[in-house]
């Protein structure tokens, strides 16, 4: 199993490629044939998240969906970001109890 840190952090980075897949396809929404940048992610087997970056079978923008997908990707980011600092705290605090 892959420790705490690992594990938000490969949320972290998934987080940051759905942010900027999301951010690419609002700023070339207007692109005369735009086919737009699809994240894909899965679990890992023993923790964290693999991120694949696709393109959209067909042309055309879908502004609403990515700009719920720019606060997805911010939360996502903000709470393994959480998570890690908490990680850290605690481990902090492990080594000073046995110091």
């Amino acid at each position: 199993m892959a420790s705490v840190s690992s594990i938000s952090l490969s949320g972290m980075q998934a987080a940051q490629v759905a942010l900027d897949a999301a951010a690419h396809n609002v700023a070339n929404a207007s692109t005369p044939k735009f086919r737009r940048q699809l994240v894909e992610q899965s679990e890992q087997p023993h923790g964290g998240v693999s991120t694949v970056l696709t393109h959209a079978p067909t042309e055309g923008e879908a502004l609403a969906t990515d700009l719920v997908a720019q606060h997805q990707a911010l939360y996502s980011f903000l709470a393994n970001r959480a998570v890690l600092k908490t990680s850290n705290a605690m481990a902090g605090a492990m080594l000073d109890e046995k110091a």
